[in-house]
């Protein structure tokens, strides 16, 4: 289907405004105010009832921004579209951010009809804030993207999965629990454990067993999504999914996700945060698509400046640290934390340590750290 519509506009009568209407308990009453067309009311309720929603992407530039996209970025995975047989990418299976140096992945993320769309079934405006790129499966186990980035009000977040090429069920195709994202979002609290101010190698590793749980406890079969080339999946922040099984290693499995957050919200990482006392491991967030800092709020107003002030104690601590940069068994080989800076903005901007943020987030997240 092809996206048309209005913008997001205050629907009226809305008792409930944060909650994303898709996700609403009012959700039929607030469906024919939200702009939509038929094509779009469906994917409004499959989104409601199984937490995605399949559309054809609406760009006709698309097949044009593939072709650059994949011969831009294939070398930096080590794959040779050439060699056929060759293994894909081995121990390194993703970019993110790839919008900062190449701009049909910015393009993708920011493209205006999905913005539209989600702006409506949201009732904020929606904008991207990270791209990941992979030339292969995941084979990541089931989890929900509410342990890696969340919000105040929660489920403001949704992610968009579009197929570069035809994906065939020996490359590891993408898989998801359809009506998991209704369950409750797993929290520290929920486990016995706090977050704030903890250490991690994954965000996810403390969810792990309580996803597991939920999923033998509901009896729910995962599907799995055989896309084809230009088809997307949107899905909703506590959606579990995953990638299944890669059974033929010398086949690609081209893709990319975007995350949107929506305005008016708090931007933040549960697993590093302890939301009862108000700990919140607030983020730094851009806007993809105007370049711009995006600052927390709620109820219009700002929580945090954009760009956090540094003590100046704390900032002598981290240059120190930059300019003479620590060795670590730990570090992975060419860790560089002024090229970690410059590759990701948004913790330049924010003042941050940058190898703390690599140790709490940014490891986790596959951000790049060297030139």
């Amino acid at each position: 289907m092809m996206l048309t519509g209005a913008p997001a506009a205050a629907l009226a009568g809305n008792v409930l405004p944060g909650i994303p209407p898709v996700e609403s308990p009012l959700f039929e009453r607030l469906l024919p105010e939200m702009g939509l067309s038929a094509a779009e009311q469906e994917v409004a309720r499959q989104l409601n009832t199984r937490g995605y929603a399949v559309i054809d992407f609406p760009d006709a530039e698309l097949d044009a921004r593939i072709e650059r996209i994949t011969a831009d970025l294939a070398p930096r995975f080590g794959i040779d579209p050439a060699d056929a047989a060759a293994p894909k990418a081995p121990g390194h299976h993703r970019i993110q951010d790839a919008w900062q140096f190449q701009p049909d992945v910015g393009a993708i993320a920011a493209n205006g009809a999905v913005l539209s769309l989600l702006s409506r079934l949201y009732g904020r405006r929606a904008f991207p804030f990270q791209t990941l790129n992979f030339p292969v499966g995941t084979q990541q186990a089931l989890h929900s993207d509410a342990a890696h980035f969340s919000s105040q009000p929660e489920r403001f977040m949704c992610g968009v999965w579009v197929a570069l090429e035809d994906i065939r069920a020996e490359a590891g195709p993408l898989n998801y629990l359809p009506g998991s994202h209704r369950w409750p979002i797993i929290t520290n609290a929920m486990v016995g454990r706090r977050g704030w101010q903890t250490r991690l190698h994954s965000a996810q590793d403390p969810f792990e067993a309580a996803w597991q749980a939920q999923a033998e406890a509901s009896g729910t079969a995962p599907e799995t999504f055989l896309a084809r080339k230009g088809q997307a999946l949107i899905w909703a922040a506590n959606l579990l999914h995953g990638g299944s099984p890669q059974t033929d290693p010398t086949l690609t499995r081209w893709s990319q996700v975007t995350h949107y957050y929506f305005e008016d919200c708090l931007y933040y990482t549960p697993a590093f945060s302890d939301e009862p006392l108000g700990l919140l491991d607030l983020r730094a967030i851009t806007d993809i698509a105007t370049g711009e800092l995006v600052p927390n709020r709620l109820l219009g107003e700002a929580v945090l400046p954009q760009a956090r002030a540094v003590p100046a104690r704390r900032k002598a601590s981290w240059l120190k640290r930059l300019l003479a940069p620590a060795r670590r068994a730990d570090l992975p080989e060419g860790w560089d934390p002024q090229a970690y800076l410059a590759l990701n903005p948004d913790v330049a901007a924010a003042g941050d340590d940058p190898l703390a943020h690599f140790e709490k987030h940014g490891r986790a997240e596959g951000r790049r750290y060297r030139a």
